[in-house]
């Protein structure tokens, strides 16, 4: 990994997450969180076919290196690799940490999910760069995991040295109260992916938290 991509790796806060949706409206909703200035972007399809994705992923990972944002890859390492991605994230139900860092080596920044703070020493010492950590509140993505609330994320935070967003149910208005917790990174999906205004409304979260 290059040394720009840990720097900003290390000074990200807000992480945007695309929603399901055709490749040309996620390029779309992609060009306005850039223009907003977001930190980093995951690409997330999970019904897309792969030669789809592919093509997808060029695209987007071309245009977050002309911004300076760090472009991610959901699950697919591969993908990853070959679309010239900085990163992957693997969840659970994914390749292990550990796998995903013996394929990728240095190449590509490795997130893994992590809902407690053990969960997350784990993902540390198998190689993970960064952690997603939630469900912070209730939300209908993530129905069958229990909420860990913004003190749940802290505790996962304080338990690692690598970078914690967190994710689950947040919108801009929480923003202060994990502010409050001691939690200055997010991820979001719905939340900036249906806004009305995409790139105003990631500009806000930039504002809230306090950019």
């Amino acid at each position: 990994m290059e040394d720009t991509t840990r720097e900003r790796l290390d000074t990200a806060q807000l992480y945007a997450i695309t929603p399901e949706a055709e490749p040309a409206e996620v390029e779309r909703l992609v060009a306005a969180w850039l223009r907003a200035g977001v930190d980093i972007v995951q690409l997330r399809q999970k019904g897309l076919p792969r030669g789809r994705l592919l093509e997808l992923a060029r695209s987007l990972a071309e245009a977050c290196a002309a911004a300076g944002t760090l472009f991610v890859v959901n699950d697919h390492v591969d993908v990853a690799l070959l679309s010239g991605a900085d990163g992957v994230h693997v969840g659970p139900d994914d390749l292990t940490v550990a796998a995903a860092r013996r394929v990728a080596g240095g190449a590509l920044i490795v997130g893994a999910s992590a809902s407690t703070p053990e969960a997350g020493r784990e993902a540390e010492s198998q190689g993970a760069d960064y952690l997603g950590s939630g469900p912070a509140y209730a939300t209908p993505l993530k129905t069958g995991k229990a909420v860990i609330g913004p003190a749940g994320v802290a505790a996962v935070a304080a338990a690692v040295g690598i970078p914690v967003f967190a994710i689950g149910g947040i919108d801009r208005r929480r923003l202060p109260e994990l502010r409050a917790a001691g939690v200055g990174r997010v991820c979001a999906i719905r939340a900036l992916g249906e806004a009305a205004d995409p790139e105003a409304e990631a500009r806000a979260w930039r504002e809230a938290l306090g950019r």
